[in-house]
Formats: structure tokens, C-alpha cells, sequence
């Protein structure tokens, strides 16, 4: 099974958040910032504030939708600057 990845965007415009998951990160995020991404596309230029590699794509899309779920800055700031996501499921 392939590994995933949980990555949260900042937009540089106005300082929101995006957070995605991916089975390859490169990809995504060059998608990301040549605008082909409908959610972002607004927000450019982004950059890369977090990025952690899962066992695999099931358990990131888990991972990502609980922090979606949590819908506040502060809570996702604090993941950024401790530089790691700490959910368990």
C-alpha cells in the first residue's frame, strides 16, 4: 500500500491554511503552486509549513479530515510550530 502524506499550506496573500493529503507530495505541491488546485488557486503564493509521512494513504485522509474538523487557526498554528501532528485514531 502506499504511504501517505498530511501537509498543511500557508497562503503567503493572507494567511490561511490548507490542509491536503497526497500519496506524492512533490506532485501535489507543484500542482498547488502553478494554480491548478481550485482550492488555492486564490490564495497564491503558498508555502509549505508541514509535511508528515503516514503508513499509508487510508490513515493521512483520516488524519487530514480530523484536522479539517477542528476548523481553528490556533490549533493549527500550534501543530506548525511544534512541527508535528499528534493524532492518534
Amino acid at each position: 500500500m502506499a504511504k501517505g502524506f498530511v501537509y498543511i499550506l500557508r497562503s503567503l496573500k493572507n494567511g490561511r491554511f490548507y490542509i491536503g493529503s497526497t500519496t506524492d507530495i512533490n506532485k501535489r505541491l507543484l500542482r498547488h503552486e502553478s494554480g491548478n488546485v481550485r482550492a488555492t488557486r486564490n490564495f497564491l503564493p503558498v508555502r509549505l509549513e508541514l509535511c508528515q509521512e503516514f503508513d499509508n494513504y487510508t490513515y493521512a485522509r483520516k488524519i487530514e479530515q480530523r484536522l479539517k474538523d477542528f476548523k481553528r487557526k490556533d490549533f493549527i498554528e500550534k501543530i506548525v510550530k511544534e512541527g508535528i501532528i499528534k493524532l492518534g485514531l
